[in-house]
């Protein structure tokens, strides 16, 4: 399966902005789907992750209440509704396929990461 990210851009404190992954070679059905982010001069870290059937989510603790990560099987697409951003939310974001959930550190598949900006 591959994965490209889109959606990125610039955005404001307190604004909002939607990324998407859309997959193709595979259906995403079988994976578990998950984002993760990588601020400059950080390591990539986990921001949230969904199972296979949309039955279960999870996410870091500092975007909990404000981020929602969603999937469609059918449009073989996920994505990640990101509330209320702060600063410290600046990252390249990276849709990952994993064959397990919760997902691990090294997922089967990373796609291309798309920048997101908050600006204060």
């Amino acid at each position: 399966v591959q994965l490209q990210a889109s959606g990125g851009g610039l955005a404001q404190a307190g604004g909002s902005l939607r990324i998407s992954c859309a997959a193709s070679g595979r259906t995403i059905s079988n994976y578990a789907m998950g984002w993760f982010r990588q601020a400059p001069g950080k390591e990539r870290e986990f921001v949230a992750g969904i199972n296979e059937n949309s039955s279960r989510n999870y996410y870091r603790g500092s975007v909990k209440g404000r981020f929602t990560i969603s999937r469609d099987n059918a449009k073989n697409t996920v994505w990640l509704e990101m509330n209320n951003l702060r600063p410290e939310d600046t990252a390249i974001y990276y849709c990952a396929a994993d064959t397990v959930y919760p997902l691990t550190t090294a997922p089967l598949r990373w796609g291309q990461g798309t920048l997101v900006t908050v600006s204060s």
